[in-house]
């Protein structure tokens, strides 16, 4: 793989700042959700209580997904400034525009993350 021009590192720190945003409100909501179900102000009857539990046993899971991708775009945007940016980190190879830009924040590279998706 090549190593990232400046335009495409300029380009990917954007998206990187982009997604942060749309995370932190996505976090917000997710945040709102996942409040613990207050049985008494359900409507009556066992179908709504278990739809509401069900409701926020999901919005407790896409916060939990929310929080660790914020944490590893939070990751990604300090190694800006290490310029360590683009660099897999478990085999130090550059990691590729094509993949970066599809998901900015991924700290490995495709041979790496199939590796660790094996095991």
């Amino acid at each position: 793989m090549d190593e990232l021009t400046p335009e495409e590192c300029h380009e990917l720190k954007a998206d990187l700042e982009q997604l942060k945003i749309q995370l932190q409100q996505q976090l917000e909501q997710a945040i709102q959700s996942s409040q613990v179900v207050s049985l008494d102000q359900q409507a009556v009857g066992r179908v709504s209580r278990i739809d509401a539990i069900q409701q926020q046993s999901m919005a407790v899971a896409g916060k939990q997904q929310c929080e660790i991708r914020l944490r590893q775009v939070l990751r990604a945007l300090s190694s800006f400034d290490d310029e360590e940016y683009g660099y897999c980190r478990s085999c130090d190879e550059p990691i590729g525009y094509k993949r970066l830009k599809v998901r900015p924040e991924t700290p490995l590279c495709l041979s790496c993350q199939a590796n660790a998706e094996q095991q």
